[in-house]
């Protein structure tokens, strides 16, 4: 199979079920946003100690590949498949892992800005990028149905990513930065 097909050069691409849409589409832009936050996510595996806390991440990007193959579905033409259907129980891995973490973690007293470690700033990317996916993703669903559960795992792992940028710094013994309101 080629890399290339070339049916793409004219700006069109196909969802799964053969419709044609502009690359442009609100779709592509959902699921390449996914698309992106995945790639970020591989990134952000290379900057963590924790075992637990990568393989947690590695069943994420398959999952996010999940999510990715439901928005690429045009379900007027043809069903999901069973792998593209993210389940309550996915939902639940997500909270289950943000009350683990949490646990580990002094309790939150102050906003915090972004940083610290590398490997704590590259995670707060991907929770922006993983809010912006959230956001293309409720666009469609203006005009296309999307299930409560992808909507509500979107939403989980942003604040999952939260969480891990606040243990990422713990396990470097970095200092988080706290917001300074009195800047203004």
């Amino acid at each position: 199979m080629k890399i290339y097909t070339k049916t793409g050069d004219k700006g069109t691409t196909s969802l799964v079920g053969g419709t044609r849409v502009p690359k442009t589409h609100i779709r592509l832009e959902a699921y390449g946003t996914v698309d992106e936050l995945s790639s970020n996510l591989g990134l952000l595996v290379t900057y963590l100690s924790d075992e637990q806390d990568k393989v947690f991440l590695q069943q994420v990007q398959n999952i996010l590949f999940s999510v990715g193959s439901q928005l690429a579905t045009d379900q007027e033409k043809t069903g999901l498949k069973a792998a593209s259907v993210i389940t309550g129980e996915q939902v639940e891995s997500v909270e289950r892992e943000i009350d683990r973490l949490d646990a580990l973690l002094p309790p939150l007293a102050a906003f915090i800005l972004p940083g610290g470690s590398r490997g704590a700033a590259v995670c707060h990317v991907c929770r922006t990028v993983c809010r912006r996916a959230e956001r293309r993703i409720l666009a469609l669903a203006e005009q296309v149905e999307i299930t409560a559960e992808l909507l509500s795992y979107m939403n989980r792992l942003s604040d999952y990513l939260f969480v891990l940028s606040r243990k990422m710094n713990q396990d470097e013994k970095k200092v988080e930065i706290f917001w300074n309101n009195s800047c203004m």
